[in-house]
């Protein structure tokens, strides 16, 4: 069982930075891949970038690159979505997942806010 809480979010003006964390309990974090999804009001849930267990691998959705840097930290049993030079359309929920198989996510924090005004 992994538990995961997200937090960082908030409002910022288009152009400013966020970094969102999500802390996971129990020793095995590192065994899991980590994602980062987004859902904004109204729209389905979206993924925004992934990370490998052992960090060695990231993926990011084509409208986050060069933007936002996925990074974990295994000692701390957390990771991390660096934001930058955001945008309105950047505005969601963010969430962060597990998952012991690689895109089959178990596990999933309650969300953080993510604001970007104009």
């Amino acid at each position: 069982q992994v538990q995961l809480a997200e937090s960082g979010g908030g409002l910022v003006q288009a152009g400013g930075s966020l970094r969102l964390s999500c802390a996971a309990s129990g020793r095995i974090f590192r065994i899991y891949n980590m994602g980062w999804f987004r859902q904004a009001q109204g729209k389905e849930r979206e993924f925004v970038a992934d990370i490998s267990a052992s960090g060695g691998s990231v993926y990011y959705t084509d409208s986050v690159k060069g933007r936002f840097t996925i990074s974990r930290d295994n000692a701390k049993n957390t990771v991390y979505l660096q934001m930058n030079s955001l945008k309105p359309e950047d505005t969601a929920v963010y969430y962060c997942a597990a998952a012991r198989i690689a895109k089959q996510y178990d596990y999933w924090g309650q969300g953080t806010q993510v604001t970007v005004s104009s």
